[in-house]
């Protein structure tokens, strides 16, 4: 820093006040600080930083998602550091992979790096272990899923509300015998997908007694299996729901591994990559992951900057896409 000050013809103070962002230094010489800071290659030692300045932040994020290897997940992550870009704050991120003690472990060594707030894909039962760093002060936004056990803000997709879209869907194409292909059941978003599905089928008064519900599919294979089987089976079903992007993507598979793809309605919950080349073209509920991000990115940073109000629960809509698959008929008798 001292370097930086001589070529600048200027204090360290003024070149720490450049360096973190701080006001009454005139463009002019900011930017000859900044001139004289790329030449010398300097890079600023942020925990040091930190140690000194009044509003003791490191300019960091801690994001934990479900899992890089999901597109679902990758745009969230975008989502989170392209509002962080705009500020100058880099995010730390880490995958959940649905593991709580991963997730206790990521978000322990987020901490062990003072970021300066946290945005978080859950796995545990409760979040109860999160209340001491709430009462610091750490700003602390749920994406995806909703916390249980603490108060704090959360951004998460119309889960229900977009199942039962997809179910009513389904129904109106004249379809009964729709199979429920889900999730873990103990994620919070898959429970809210099912529950949205078959309420939806009740209040159409269709039995749910001998419906094929098949949960805890957590990967493409799972799913493949699990729709064959029911293809397969004496009463196969007539349309599908696939309430998460990689069961969408298994259920595809095991549709055409038996020819079942022009004759089986098909809606799945998430969007596919390339699923409108394909034919017939795949019928999702969308959600709007990087609205998602952008959102609880957008929480985190009216948090540090004093916004002291309730916590908030902030839904976001998703948009039904109708490409085929789900306007396939029920065939006649």
């Amino acid at each position: 820093m001292r370097q930086v000050a001589e070529l600048a013809g200027v204090g360290i103070k003024t070149v720490s006040r450049v360096i973190n962002g701080e006001p009454n230094v005139t463009p002019e010489t900011t930017q000859r600080v900044l001139d004289a800071a790329r030449a010398l290659d300097y890079q600023p030692d942020l925990h040091a930083g930190n140690l000194r300045r009044t509003d003791r932040r490191t300019r960091t994020l801690g994001l934990l998602v479900g899992s890089v290897d999901n597109p679902f997940s990758g745009a969230v992550h975008r989502a989170v550091e392209d509002a962080a870009a705009e500020r100058g704050v880099a995010v730390f991120a880490s995958s959940l992979d649905d593991d709580p003690e991963r997730e206790r472990q990521a978000v322990a060594a987020f901490l062990r790096r003072r970021v300066d707030g946290l945005i978080l894909t859950t796995a545990t039962a409760n979040q109860t272990y999160l209340e001491p760093e709430l009462q610091r002060g750490t700003p602390i936004v749920f994406v995806d899923r909703e916390p249980s056990g603490i108060e704090t803000d959360a951004v998460v997709s119309d889960n229900a509300g977009g199942a039962a879209r997809a179910a009513e869907h389904l129904l109106a194409h004249g379809h009964q015998r729709i199979a429920y292909l889900g999730d873990l059941h103990s994620i919070q978003t898959a429970r809210e997908r099912r529950r949205g599905f078959l309420d939806a089928l009740d209040r159409a008064r269709v039995p749910l007694d001998d419906l094929p519900v098949i949960e805890d599919l957590h990967d493409q294979a799972a799913a493949r299996d699990a729709l064959l089987r029911l293809l397969d089976g004496p009463n196969p079903p007539t349309a599908v729901f696939s309430a998460q992007n990689l069961i969408t993507i298994g259920a595809l598979h095991a549709l055409r591994e038996r020819g079942r793809q022009r004759d089986t309605a098909l809606v799945g919950f998430d969007d596919v990559e390339l699923a409108d080349l394909l034919e017939p073209g795949v019928t999702v509920v969308a959600q709007h992951p990087e609205d998602l991000g952008r959102i609880a990115a957008e929480r985190v940073f009216e948090r540090l900057d004093g916004n002291n109000s309730p916590s908030q629960r902030i839904v976001v809509g998703t948009t039904l896409i109708m490409r085929g698959s789900g306007e396939i008929p029920l065939a006649s008798a």
